[in-house]
């Protein structure tokens, strides 16, 4: 399995992923600055990191896990290498783990980079206009949990994406998946249904009770269930 992921890693590095990963939370870095740029009145550092994982969850997170699957796929459907790798002397599950394993890691690298640059964005923007800066103090630790528990309730939504880039060789299918479900958890933001929609679980988490609630049990323990689906579904048949 290691010799596998190790593969995948290399196949990464020569890749556009990199890249994506590393202009999603610099978008969001560009938005803050400007955004607290416009106050003259200094805000708590906590509504600024929070209104970046909002963003992160709202709208970057569900549109870079569509871009992202999607690129990891065609690494594969566009040479039409499915073939070769289906004939090697290896469990085909652990070809599609390896990959999912790396869609999940460079998530939580792009969450941990889009927190580091938030507030490298918020300090930049303080230090040029010194009337607006954050009052207390940034609270690191509470924030790295609300993006755990963003990432959790995501888990659904990356598993139906995973599975839509991995099963067709078109990048069409997953791309409609993801821009859609994006364009109606944005327009349904205030619905009650909304607590089941996948793509707009990792927004409830930042409502307390049991919206709450929901978004971290069916996200996480459905979506862990979805993504085992995903991988034994995917080895088990062909690519169309």
């Amino acid at each position: 399995m290691l010799s596998v992921l190790s593969v995948e890693i290399r196949k990464l590095n020569r890749s556009l992923a990199l890249l994506l990963a590393l202009a999603a939370p610099c978008l969001i870095g560009i938005f803050a600055f400007f955004n607290i740029s416009r106050f003259d009145q200094p805000g708590p550092w906590s509504q600024w990191m929070t209104t970046s994982v909002g963003i992160w969850a709202f709208f970057m997170l569900p549109m870079s896990v569509t871009a992202l699957t999607a690129l990891i796929a065609q690494m594969e459907h566009a040479p039409r290498s499915w073939d070769h790798l289906r004939s090697l002397p290896v469990p085909r599950w652990r070809i599609y783990a390896a990959k999912l394993a790396c869609v999940l890691g460079l998530i939580v690298f792009m969450s941990l980079l889009n927190l580091g640059i938030s507030y490298g964005a918020v300090e930049l923007a303080a230090v040029l206009k010194t009337a607006i800066r954050p009052t207390g103090s940034p609270d690191f630790p509470g924030t790295a949990w609300l993006l755990v528990k963003v990432l959790v309730a995501a888990l659904l939504m990356i598993a139906i994406q995973f599975w839509a880039a991995m099963r067709f060789s078109s990048f069409v299918p997953a791309l409609a998946l993801g821009i859609g479900g994006t364009f109606f958890a944005v327009v349904a933001t205030g619905a009650k249904e909304g607590v089941f929609f996948p793509w707009q679980m990792a927004v409830n988490v930042f409502i307390e009770g049991w919206r709450h609630d929901t978004a971290l049990a069916l996200g996480g323990g459905l979506g862990t269930l979805a993504l085992i689906a995903a991988v034994i579904h995917l080895s088990r048949r062909e690519v169309l």
